[in-house]
């Protein structure tokens, strides 16, 4: 590509032209898919637009909507919105399931610690209440025959 530019961080930005001969359509469509939003290229001091490797992608998920599935550009703007909240509601799982990983592997630690550091270790089965105990034997009575210490005097 001729009119290829690189701009801030090694980052790659082409030209109207270019983008529009790549992808065999009219830079009038460009401008349109600007004018309806589906597109937002930066700009140039001089107001050119320069199209990012990003804008490529989300064109080629444009074109592939509209050439090859029919879709129109109402219906384009509707798939592209409910993609992006996908990848926000995506992203907010993944940070979502860090957390609770950290508080997880944070709260096993704690549960460890205070297992560790209790006064008696006892397990549950030990804290509870015992069965009623049943009363203790009653003295037999002395044999008969024998006498007792205090019947020998």
């Amino acid at each position: 590509m001729a009119a290829k530019r690189s701009g801030a961080a090694g980052k790659a930005y082409y030209m109207i032209s270019a983008v529009a001969q790549k992808y065999h359509i009219h830079p009038q469509t460009l401008r349109l898919y600007e004018r309806e939003g589906l597109l937002t290229p930066s700009r140039t001091e001089g107001n050119t637009r320069l199209y990012s490797d990003e804008d490529l992608q989300r064109l080629e998920t444009i074109l592939s909507l509209t050439r090859d599935l029919g879709v129109n550009l109402a219906g384009v703007e509707i798939v592209l919105n409910m993609r992006q909240k996908m990848e926000d509601m995506q992203r907010e799982v993944n940070e979502f399931m860090a957390y609770v990983k950290g508080e997880l592997a944070r709260g096993l630690g704690d549960w460890e610690q205070r297992l560790n550091t209790a006064l008696v270790r006892a397990a549950p089965a030990d804290i509870a209440r015992a069965a009623p105990v049943a009363p203790a034997p009653k003295p037999e009575a002395p044999m008969a025959g024998r006498a007792g210490p205090r019947e020998r005097e």
